[in-house]
């Protein structure tokens, strides 16, 4: 039985479109899922299939512009009677020839080449009698607009002249050609990896913080030009290679005996305010992130947390980390300035109720005693859960941190 083969709705806002090209001819077979036509749409010019199957019995004429349902073609069994399917159907209108440029003394007109009503001119021709290759779209518009299209530089396929180039023509200026598309291949491929325990760990634990803590964040940029300096000095003596994180978790727990209501958790009906200072410092794992914690931090030099973190880090890359060595954090820091990350924020590392994101330390200009001068700084972020520490208790915490790495020897009396 033969099949009418109606226009689908292509776009959102699409109400009608324009036949451009047929890729079959009566008489030829087609099976579902072939693409039988291209169709100019509001938006793009798109390959349309067709999901029916047998002989090609009727075709609309290529350039007419068909309403949405409307019947472009029909497929059924040689020689069947279709016409019971086009009777009743929208009427396809017929394809418009473009405007050409009024005539005059100066622009010669081109012969007619389609009947047409005689107020309307035939298509203006190229150099070499070739006509010029436009959507029907594109000449409508033009015709609309009062454009010549041979004015106009097209970007389609093969020069073709589409709707954008008329809209986007100045009069009085040369649309410059499209740059060749060059066409690019490749296999796409992707890998799946299950989820590790400690992935999953940390998924959970860090998903929970930060839906259920109410984060804000606290940034100051830090002078630290006397902490490298200090530190150079300190390395020239010490048998334990002392590194810029070494001073900022001293200086963290300095900090925090001064400002002990940082140094707490949110227990749900309580807040626990720690006496103790155990500082968490995150490390990178092949399978994720690790927290080992350096105990009683504001008791210990820098020698003894130099050495304490390298131990750390060394047993972390082999695996060798006890669940005792990353419990009991009061307080977190992760550094990734030694990546080159100038400033970021972390989630909150439960049961703390901050953490401490410190960034690199780089050279840059600033104001020292009224002159300007080269300085190195260093940007932190403090992130805070705001049902423990309110902005105030937060920033007088960062103050006070600054205050031992602008004068390194506040920390060590």
């Amino acid at each position: 039985m033969a099949e009418a083969v109606k226009l689908p709705k292509m776009s959102d806002t699409m109400t009608e479109g324009v036949i451009v090209k047929w890729n079959y001819k009566v008489g030829d077979s087609v099976k579902s899922g072939d693409v039988l036509a291209e169709v100019e749409t509001d938006k793009a010019t798109m390959d349309m299939e067709v999901y029916a199957k047998g002989s090609i019995l009727y075709l609309v004429d290529e350039g007419s512009t068909v309403p949405v349902d409307g019947v472009i073609a029909v497929v059924g069994t040689a020689g069947e009677d279709y016409q019971s399917l086009l009777s009743g159907a929208p009427a396809a209108a017929t394809p418009t020839p473009a405007p050409v440029a009024e005539k005059t003394a100066e622009t010669p007109v081109a012969q007619p080449t389609v009947s047409a009503p005689a107020a309307v001119s035939a298509p203006p021709v190229a150099s070499g009698d070739e006509r010029l290759k436009a959507s029907p779209l594109a000449k409508k518009l033009a015709q609309d607009k009062g454009v010549d299209l041979s004015q106009i530089q097209g970007t389609g396929e093969n020069g073709r002249i589409v709707r954008k180039d008329v809209e986007s023509f100045v009069p009085g200026t040369q649309t410059e050609a499209a740059p060749a598309v060059v066409q690019v291949s490749g296999t796409e491929s992707f890998e799946e990896v299950a989820v590790s325990q400690m992935r999953k760990t940390i998924a959970a634990r860090l998903s929970e913080s930060k839906f259920t803590a109410p984060h804000f964040y606290l940034t100051m940029e830090i002078n630290m030009d006397k902490a490298v300096a200090a530190r150079e000095q300190m390395n020239a003596v010490s048998e334990v290679k002392i590194s810029m994180n070494d001073l900022v978790i001293k200086a963290a727990a300095a900090a925090l005996r001064k400002n002990p209501k940082v140094n707490s958790s949110w227990l749900g009906t309580k807040i626990r305010y720690n006496h103790h200072i155990h500082i968490g410092v995150a490390m990178a794992v092949d399978e994720g992130l690790l927290v080992p914690v350096v105990r009683f931090a504001d008791q210990k030099g820098l020698s003894q947390i130099s050495a304490e973190v390298k131990d750390y880090g060394k047993r972390a890359k082999e695996k060798k980390l006890q669940p005792q060595d990353w419990a009991g954090n009061t307080f977190t820091i992760s550094n990734l300035g030694m990546f080159g990350i100038e400033e970021f924020t972390a989630i909150i590392n439960p049961p703390d109720a901050c953490i401490m994101a410190v960034g690199a330390v780089k050279d840059t200009v600033g104001v020292v005693n009224g002159e300007i001068k080269p300085v190195k700084t260093m940007k932190v972020t403090l992130s805070c859960d705001h049902r423990v520490v309110d902005g105030a208790i937060g920033a007088a915490f960062l103050n006070t941190f600054k205050e031992y790495l602008e004068e390194p020897v506040k920390m060590l009396v």
